[in-house]
């Protein structure tokens, strides 16, 4: 039995295995996701202390990606990123789309390109010019 086992648990506060499964990293952000509604529980609300029982599917929002995903073990103890992967199984269809959100994501952000310099006194009278036109 490793340290990061969790074969002596029937049941596990839903906000603590949030934590202890790495998708916030701290209980409270856990908590506060729960009570805002980004994480439910078989299609339902939950509250931070629910137990959650192992095979339950879970939908947890975070960051703006969704993860969706199966309960495989139950633990209390927050471990190393391996460790906590093997406490679910993310499904296909929600690992399929949170990479394509991200790729849309960085093709939006390829447009843009910061500015290599701050603008000189010239191209601050004009900025400031840009935005009196709404004024008038």
């Amino acid at each position: 039995m490793t340290p990061y086992s969790s074969e002596q648990h029937d049941t596990v506060r839903l906000d603590l295995w949030l934590w202890a499964a790495r998708f916030y990293k701290t209980r409270s952000l856990a908590r506060h996701a729960i009570q805002t509604g980004k994480v439910e529980v078989d299609g339902q609300r939950a509250k931070p202390a629910r137990s959650l029982r192992g095979g339950e599917a879970l939908r947890v929002e975070r960051a703006g990606e969704i993860f969706e995903a199966t309960v495989l073990a139950l633990s209390d103890t927050r471990g190393p990123a391996s460790v906590a992967q093997t406490l679910y199984s993310e499904s296909d269809e929600s690992r399929a789309r949170r990479a394509e959100l991200r790729a849309q994501r960085a093709a939006e952000r390829a447009g843009y390109q910061a500015p290599d310099h701050k603008p000189d006194k010239r191209a601050r009278r004009l900025i400031r010019a840009l935005g009196d036109i709404d004024a008038t």
